[in-house]
């Protein structure tokens, strides 16, 4: 028994203290016998007690770590946490009041679901609109149900702007990264370019007087990273470091989609950002997504979070998906 791997479990750390005493006990009455024959049979009765001991403590043990192992699969099939990023692309302002909407159509739909939301970084349009945003969101099966929401999202709909009630269309992007406990990306520390700065913003004299705000960025890749969201330094560096190896692994995922995109029975798209799977139209009160040919109506209530209908029909997509995963691997 490798009594390592239950020293450093802090689950199983307690009984394992607990073993090894019931070892020291029964090393001690096997020298008692040893020095007195006499008690060799009370000895020998003893140590098949403590024996029997020993055997349900190191049970307990495995049990725990086989259902903490059983957890930790789990949680990196599908993670508990994730990386919402939106950017308005092509519409100028009304992209960037499109990115708005839909950061808060997702931000009340994790409130419905009793999801964590909150922002780790945001960079605002001169309409108030966001350029760009960064979320993370966390809570029981969100990188299962939101998976499918990388892409391009168009809205066509008449801007307040607009004089003559002209349609326009618009467009922002999604990126949906989960964040896994045991990342398969290993990032070199020469390869990391570190800036820091001071954040702006919410949270108080302190956010703004100390250099708080992380930047990173990856040279082999290109790939930037901003944190604002916490307090400290250390903790902007660590949430930023957990986002570039999400983005890390997407990289890796999206080359790996693509390579298997031709041998999947269920097409839903290669999960690249650049491709368009929604549109939002307003005057028509319909939302349509492009890959699986299929619209709903009531917008307004999409926009306000009531996005169950959509996540249902990609939930059962997904299963079939991961299926045909299960498959790839094994062959």
């Amino acid at each position: 028994m490798d009594i390592d791997n239950f020293r450093k479990n802090k689950k199983t750390a307690v009984l394992c203290s607990v073993y090894e005493d019931l070892e020291s006990r029964i090393v001690g009455l096997k020298e008692m016998s040893k020095e007195d024959r006499s008690l060799e049979e009370l000895v020998e009765e003893e140590i098949g007690e403590l024996e029997k001991q020993k055997k349900e403590i190191q049970k307990q043990m495995e049990d725990i770590l086989v259902k903490d192992k059983a957890r930790d699969d789990a949680n990196n099939d599908y993670p508990s946490e994730i990386v919402l990023e939106i950017r308005a692309g092509v519409g100028g302002d009304e992209a960037s009041l499109f990115a708005v909407d839909l950061a808060n159509m997702y931000d009340r739909y994790a409130e419905k679901r009793s999801w964590g939301f909150r922002a780790i970084d945001t960079s605002l349009s001169d309409a108030g609109g966001y350029k760009e945003a960064t979320f993370e969101i966390k809570g029981k099966d969100v990188y299962r149900d939101l998976r499918f929401e990388t892409g391009v999202h168009r809205v066509q709909r008449i801007p307040e702007t607009e004089s003559k009630g002209r349609i326009h269309t618009s467009a922002a992007s999604v990126a949906i990264l989960p964040i896994f406990k045991r990342s398969l990306v290993e990032i070199n520390p020469v390869d990391l370019e570190v800036d820091f700065a001071r954040s702006g913003g919410a949270g108080g004299q302190n956010v703004n007087k100390v250099e708080t705000a992380v930047h990173l960025t990856h040279k082999p890749t290109g790939i930037t990273v901003k944190c604002t969201a916490e307090r400290s330094q250390y903790k902007n560096r660590e949430k930023a470091m957990s986002i570039l190896q999400a983005k890390l692994e997407e990289m890796q995922r999206e080359k790996e989609d693509k390579e298997y995109a031709d041998k999947r029975k269920v097409q839903v798209g290669t999960g690249d950002r650049s491709e368009k799977i929604r549109t939002y139209n307003i005057p028509q009160d319909r939302v349509t997504d492009h890959r699986i040919k299929k619209t709903w109506h009531n917008v307004e209530e999409i926009f306000k979070g009531g996005m169950d209908p959509l996540v249902e029909e990609y939930r059962k997509i997904g299963e079939i998906r991961d299926v045909e995963e299960n498959e790839k691997h094994s062959s």
